[in-house]
């Protein structure tokens, strides 16, 4: 199993990154937070998981080995694949899932994209002793964000990141309106602060 990855940043997506370790590119899809934090040219470290099907090899990279962690985890519940359990990742730190799991905090974890009442109570029934095991620490400091260029630029980016975690068009240029403000008055923020600041809006 590939677990982790360390090489220069050659291409990236909303929700993809390529990483030239070696001179092998490995194309890996993350969270649109992951994707704006890495730089074009520099290096990066991501740990990763990779899920196996029978017909194709499918990369993920995250943050951390808590995030990775988190999104193998959520896939042992029967039903959930990896479409949902990187959704899960990009909306609640690994720490917030965890104490919704063991709250039994069913609408903590319907704010995710694909997860309905009836999904979260299964996920907490099946998921609850494996979560405890897991022991996730709290969550610790967000990682920063790649540089702001022009205004337009960051709202493509968490436009297309929110959509492609299952937000519809409408939902994802709401928040992008509510982050609007937060993108003017801090202007040293960079994607990833205003797309997780976007998921916190859509959260609510």
């Amino acid at each position: 199993m590939i677990a982790q990855l360390t090489g220069t940043v050659t291409a990236a997506g909303a929700t993809w990154v390529v990483l030239d370790v070696g001179g092998v590119g490995f194309r890996a899809l993350c969270t649109p937070a992951v994707a704006a934090s890495v730089r074009l040219g520099e290096p990066a470290t991501v740990a990763t998981s990779l899920v196996v099907r029978q017909d194709s090899l499918t990369l993920y990279a995250f943050a951390d080995a808590d995030e990775r962690d988190l999104f193998e985890l959520v896939q042992s519940a029967s039903g959930v694949g990896p479409k949902i359990a990187q959704a899960v990742v990009s909306v609640l730190p690994p720490a917030e899932f965890a104490a919704a799991i063991a709250a039994e905090n069913v609408v903590a974890l319907t704010k995710v994209p694909g997860i309905g009442p009836k999904g979260a109570k299964k996920m907490v029934i099946e998921l609850k002793e494996k979560a405890a095991a897991l022991g996730l620490p709290a969550a610790g400091p967000a990682a920063p964000g790649a540089p702001r260029t022009a205004a337009s630029d960051w709202r493509d980016q968490v436009r297309g990141g929110l959509e492609s975690l299952g937000w519809s068009s409408r939902d994802a240029e709401a928040a992008c309106e509510r982050v609007e403000p937060l993108a003017s008055e801090n202007p040293e923020w960079g994607v990833g602060e205003l797309m997780k600041a976007a998921l916190r809006s859509l959260a609510k």
